[in-house]
């Protein structure tokens, strides 16, 4: 791939620092041009040192390493009491210590590239130094007071989560962050009125059922507490307790139904989709303005870039072509020369050695379309073996797999297999039968590799077919080994066996590659997953937060017996108040908060918010709106009713931009200059077929007939933004208007 995979020599991407001297003004042009490409807004210092500090803070192994020691600053907690594997707390403690040297190390390097006035200005900078100096302070004391055995919380511990929000290179997850501080004023308002309405329906179920003496399947009083009934029907919004909790009541009167038909429209369909609506419409509200912002510092930096390379041509400044070149190499030092080449050609159309202001600043934007290089070479057997390679029954063979009906015949084949999975696997028919599947597919891999270019076939672009090959030797290997132990040792392993099945299941997955369509949403998928990362990174600092809480409030007081225990009260989870509970007759008692990872699942749990409240609740809440309760309502009012709605709006808007909007001018100014020089492939061609298969065919083979050198061929890939922050600018600003943006907007 060209572009913006190689395109952070100088900060961004591989970030790798450059290796042949260049002038200052050169190296710090190609800064700005890859904060512009990557959307980064740090000011830096402008010395030749300070560029060259920037450049290596950008670095790629640099990031790797922090990102590193801040997740396993947070894995700490799998190893600290109460642990998931306990470790001596000496030993936690130095990797505690060494992560906070590290995160000490790059804050510092950071304030080397920054203005001193800048660097204490920034929130953020405040945040990590005061969450190490917090973090210090706890771990002495915490450790003082362990040597005279006296017990003690590590409360320090919920600020861990600071290093993964506030260091530059989270960005993504600052805006999560800033999207949900800009959508509470309006969530807030919906959400009063949301507990007004519980509040009024639960008034009404006291006086409708609270004097009627009704009992729960328990045995217990129906509807007799106010809070006991805010927290039920509260939990009916989710319908985790429907019907249960209105049986009581409709077991009295078939009528009292309708109060609960009232409530489930007005609260659950009505107000939680409200709710929705409200998030995703300020997103976009708020979207839209940090897109401006976005586009304003990009054209910002690109003036800057070409203040420092500009020369005067009559009365226009310009950058002459060689300085464009160097700088394009700094910037994107793994494009091919034939990319560099397109990008030079868009740049200076009409080929006059420089490029203009107007040109220069779309740089970024070039970068960012995704454009695949082709090396289409001949086969290796085609050199090797030419008269067997290119003999009639070889050439036959080729144009066979090359057919489409190779691929239905397969897809046959694959939905045949998925039939005798289903069947049981002790019939010694269906086992033969799979090592005829397992024979099938390793000849459809053969006949592939035999038709097309290996180099070409498993090349760094071709995930289908990676995928197909590793899943189909690898159920090889399992089933291979599986066999020689049973036949061997009679030992039949459930562990390979598991392996073996699971990875047969894998297998259908090809069958969605093969439907253009599926084909279509599966890409738009995987072009949105850094989305996708970034609220995943949001959802763990949220889980990380409340696991830590839970663990201090409720750690030891529900324990896991194994289902043979002798031990006493294990039927009731190591609780004698839960004799006879529903939770304990559940057999809920994993549901715990006894070490961390014991917590994230009950968090998921509750995000999922089915039975949350037998399986979360039941063990721990008494009477009334208790610590447990509020605890659980907390979370579920921050996690499912704030967060994951933010995350469905961003999905939505990806989803959107990707999969439905037109190519940008840019993009079609590529697209157009790629069919111009005759190096495209025609998109109609590939509509149908996978890339693949049309290697060999058509236009492909016309060229390989009048060159027998390796032909380069540029091809544009649809929608082919390189970053999140690229793809939701594709409804941003036109060039014209944000030229016309006012200094003071940037800013902002």
């Amino acid at each position: 791939r060209g572009g913006a995979g190689g395109a952070a020599g100088a900060s961004g991407g591989s970030g790798a620092v450059p290796g042949p001297p260049a002038s200052p003004p050169l190296l710090l042009a190609a800064a700005f041009v890859s904060d512009a490409q990557y959307n980064r807004n740090i000011p830096f210092k402008t010395s030749p040192q300070a560029v060259r500090l920037y450049y290596l803070y950008n670095h790629w192994i640099m990031r790797t390493v922090t990102y590193f020691f801040i997740f396993l600053n947070l894995s700490l907690a799998v190893f600290e009491e109460p642990a998931v594997y306990p470790l001596p707390f000496l030993a936690t403690s130095l990797v505690e210590v060494l992560c906070l040297l590290v995160f000490f190390g790059r804050l510092t390097h950071f304030a080397k590239i920054t203005p001193r006035n800048v660097f204490w200005k920034d929130t953020k900078n405040i945040c990590i130094m005061v969450a190490i100096l917090l973090s210090l302070t706890d771990l002495a004391i915490y450790g003082a007071l362990r040597i005279y055995n006296i017990k003690s919380i590590r409360w320090s511990r919920i600020a861990r989560p600071i290093f993964l929000i506030n260091f530059a290179e989270s960005r993504q997850i600052r805006r999560a962050f800033r999207s949900i501080r800009n959508t509470l004023p309006e969530i807030t308002y919906v959400f009063l009125l949301f507990m007004f309405s519980l509040l009024m329906f639960s008034l009404m179920a006291l006086k409708l059922f609270g004097e009627r003496n009704l009992q729960t399947a328990e045995g217990l009083p129906y509807f007799r507490n106010y809070l006991e009934i805010v927290f039920d029907l509260y939990v009916l919004v989710t319908t985790a307790n429907s019907p249960d909790v209105m049986m009581p009541a409709f077991d009295f009167s078939s009528w009292y139904a309708l109060f609960f038909i009232a409530f489930v429209i007005v609260n659950t369909y009505i107000f939680m989709s409200l709710f929705l609506a409200v998030v995703y419409n300020n997103y976009k509200k708020h979207l839209k303005n940090e897109i401006r912002q976005l586009a304003y510092m990009k054209h910002r930096k690109m003036i800057e870039a070409f203040n420092l390379l500009k020369e005067e041509e009559g009365a226009q400044p310009v950058v002459r072509e060689a300085r464009w070149k160097q700088l394009v190499k700094l910037v994107a030092p793994d494009i091919s020369n034939s990319h560099r080449e397109l990008l030079l050609r868009i740049s200076d159309d009409e080929q006059k050695g420089f490029i203009d202001k107007k040109s220069f600043v779309q740089l970024a934007d070039l970068l960012n379309i995704q454009v695949i290089t082709l090396k289409i070479r001949s086969h290796p057997l085609g050199q090797w073996m030419p008269r067997v390679y290119k003999s009639s029954v070889s050439q036959f063979l080729r144009s066979m797999v090359r057919h489409r009906g190779f691929v239905w015949t397969y897809d046959a084949i694959i939905l045949i297999n998925a039939i005798f999975i289903a069947l049981d696997e002790e019939t010694p028919y269906i086992s033969y039968a799979e090592w005829v599947f397992l024979a099938l597919y390793i000849i459809e891999i053969l006949l592939k590799v035999y038709t097309y270019e290996p180099r070409v076939f498993f090349g760094k672009n071709q995930f289908w077919n990676w995928f197909d090959t590793l899943i189909i030797f690898a159920a090889l290997t399992a089933t291979i080994l599986n066999t020689t132990l049973k036949s061997t040792t009679q030992y039949n392993s459930q562990q390979i066996l598991d392996i073996v099945f699971i990875l047969r299941v894998l297998r259908l997955i090809r069958i969605v590659d093969s439907i253009q369509r599926f084909r279509v949403i599966m890409n738009t998928l995987i072009n949105i997953v850094p989305t996708m990362l970034t609220f995943g990174g949001l959802t763990l600092v949220v889980y990380c937060i409340f696991a830590i809480i839970g663990m201090e409030l409720f750690h030891g007081k529900i324990q896991f017996f194994p289902a043979n225990s002798n031990a006493p009260y294990a039927l009731e989870c190591g609780n004698p108040a839960l004799k006879d509970s529903l939770f304990a007759r559940g057999k809920y008692c994993k549901n715990n908060f006894n070490n961390f990872a014991s917590s994230f699942i009950v968090l998921m749990e509750l995000t999922v918010v089915n039975q949350w409240h037998d399986i979360l609740c039941g063990g721990r809440a008494k009477p009334g709106l208790g610590p447990a309760k509020l605890y659980f309502i907390a979370f579920h009012i921050v996690m499912v009713i704030i967060i994951v709605n933010i995350f469905v709006s961003f999905i939505l808007e990806a989803f959107f931009v990707e999969y439905s909007l037109e190519k940008s001018e840019v993009e079609t100014a590529i697209e157009r200059k790629i069919q111009e020089l005759g190096m495209g492939v025609q998109e109609d061609v590939l509509q149908d077929e996978q890339l693949l298969d049309n290697m060999e065919s058509g236009y492909f083979v016309s060229l390989l007939e009048k060159q027998e050198r390796m032909l380069t061929v540029p091809l544009l890939l649809p929608s082919g933004y390189r970053t999140v922050d690229a793809l939701l600018q594709h409804e941003g600003p036109s060039l014209e208007e944000i030229l016309n943006l006012p200094p003071a907007f940037g800013d902002a």
